[in-house]
């Protein structure tokens, strides 16, 4: 954590503020932004959201979701909203690649920068840091960064504490992830003390599904599901064409790899998916098996112990012969 006093004394007064986050964000990216979002409207800042790219349906009911602005859809605003910001929130990522070309226009910007984010080995363009590897989620930053910090808990009102409850309760795995601590469930008690319906926003993030999506999933757990019992690991590979199949849109295939994952005695998943411009790999494990290490090493990519995602520019039948021929490299860690 970098002293944040200077900052605090910085939001005292209104001020032009961008909140971006990771490319394709998840409940974590947009719950952490527009809990801020909805923070900061309340000290008379003005303040916009600016995502990278598009995400998914069940996240677009969050309280302000309309203010968001997707930078593929309107570059020149966005580059403009950057370039004359006074502050900039960089939220649930700590490289600025992870926000593609948005990245760039981000170095270059005057404004300051805070990073928010609880991901390994932060690249260092900020000028703030709220950081910690041992936070479950950035929402539960965010929780801390308005309480702790700027000491203002009674702004927590029914939206912000909307927001942050749902980046909690996506990036712990509806609080079943080691990092769930006994700390962010006093947090998400506050946030239900302050007017998240927990039980409204699960059905909302997790019950919010087209029909078609049911479909692909029972056809990919049919068909594309293989489990490698001599190394406790298994894998999914889906291709472009499966996915133009089923009508797949962003976000239809967030959670596919936990199911590779709950078979038992599985320690290692991977979903290997073949995207229009490169092919993506997300990894779960279990215990001390360091998803994240096989992401860096060999797939461009990172992420935590446990959770961790990769790119590839090789077909996907090269990516997934290079997946299969890492695993007996990593047997010992993974028959324990």
């Amino acid at each position: 954590m970098s002293d944040l006093a200077p900052l605090k004394e910085l939001l005292v007064e209104p001020k032009h503020i961008v909140i971006t986050t990771h490319h394709k964000p998840d409940g974590d990216a947009m719950g952490s932004s527009l809990g801020l979002f909805n923070y900061l409207i309340q000290k008379g800042h003005h303040v916009r959201v600016i995502t990278p790219t598009d995400y998914p349906f069940f996240l677009q009911w969050l309280p302000n979701n309309p203010e968001v602005i997707i930078y593929t859809e309107k570059p020149e605003e966005s580059k403009e909203l950057v370039a004359n910001a006074d502050i900039i929130f960089c939220l649930d990522f700590n490289a600025l690649s992870r926000i593609n070309e948005l990245g760039e226009f981000v170095r270059e910007a005057k404004g300051k920068k805070v990073m928010i984010d609880h991901h390994l080995e932060p690249e260092g363009f900020d000028d703030f840091r709220h950081w910690t590897i041992n936070a479950c989620a950035t929402a539960q930053l965010i929780y801390d960064f308005i309480v702790t910090v700027m000491g203002e808990k009674h702004l927590i009102n029914k939206d912000v504490a909307t927001c942050l409850y749902t980046g909690i309760m996506t990036d712990s795995g509806s609080f079943r992830f080691p990092t769930t601590t006994s700390e962010v469930h006093h947090i998400v008690a506050d946030l239900i003390d302050h007017g998240a319906e927990n039980s409204k926003i699960h059905q909302l993030v997790y019950d919010n599904f087209a029909e078609n999506r049911l479909r692909f999933l029972g056809h990919v757990l049919l068909n594309k599901l293989e489990v490698f019992p001599e190394y406790n690991a298994a894998i999914i590979v889906i291709h472009k064409e499966e996915l133009e199949k089923f009508e797949i849109t962003t976000g239809d295939t967030e959670g596919i790899v936990n199911y590779a994952l709950s078979i038992n005695g599985i320690r290692l998943a991977a979903l290997i998916i073949e995207r229009k411009d490169k092919v993506k790999l997300s990894l779960r494990s279990t215990g001390e098996f360091p998803a994240n290490e096989i992401c860096k090493k060999y797939f461009n990519g990172g992420g935590h112990r446990n959770a961790a995602g990769g790119a590839s520019d090789d077909p996907i039948d090269v990516v997934r012969e290079k997946f299969n021929a890492i695993l007996p490299e990593y047997k010992a860690l993974l028959i324990q």
